[in-house]
């Protein structure tokens, strides 16, 4: 049978549960057609390259499934109807990889990095802190200056 991957995008207001419960409706359909779901991913919640349906973000899930494209023809219509998921696309691949997706990949090369210390200051920041009144347009103002400006501009 050919080998399929697919990634659906749930909506947001979903729980993690009922995203599972999704790719478990179809593991259930394909394996009564013969099928099954040889890989499975959450890669949580993200955000969107642009709202749908006033979306911003969705629940991703990976599938690699081993089934008849009539199954996966069903198994998209199946997706379609449901109201819960915002987008689906389903590819045919020759081999289904066993290692984490790029995706799960990232998310832990992420996790490893940690704590770097603490930040330098920056290139052109001379390490004192500004208060309110001390931003140029208030210096400028009469009502704002100091003695030190004005000790300045009497020595110009």
């Amino acid at each position: 049978m050919p080998l399929y991957e697919c990634v659906l995008i749930a909506r947001n207001d979903v729980t993690q549960q009922q995203v599972e419960g999704i790719a478990d409706q179809i593991g259930a359909q394909l394996e009564a057609e013969g099928g099954a779901v040889k890989k499975r991913e959450y890669w949580g919640l993200r955000g969107l390259a642009y709202r749908i349906k006033k979306n911003r973000k969705g629940h991703y899930m990976l599938l690699g499934l081993d089934a008849r494209p009539a199954s996966v023809t069903e198994m998209e219509r199946q997706l379609r109807l449901n109201e819960d998921v915002l987008r689906f696309l389903t590819v045919r691949v020759e081999a289904i990889e066993e290692a984490p997706s790029a995706i799960l990949a990232r998310k832990s090369d992420e996790r490893e990095r940690g704590f770097r210390g603490p930040k330098a200051p920056g290139r052109f920041e001379s390490g004192r802190r500004r208060g309110f009144d001390d931003r140029e347009e208030f210096r400028a103002r009469e009502e704002f200056r100091s003695p030190r400006d004005e000790f300045a501009a009497t020595e110009e």
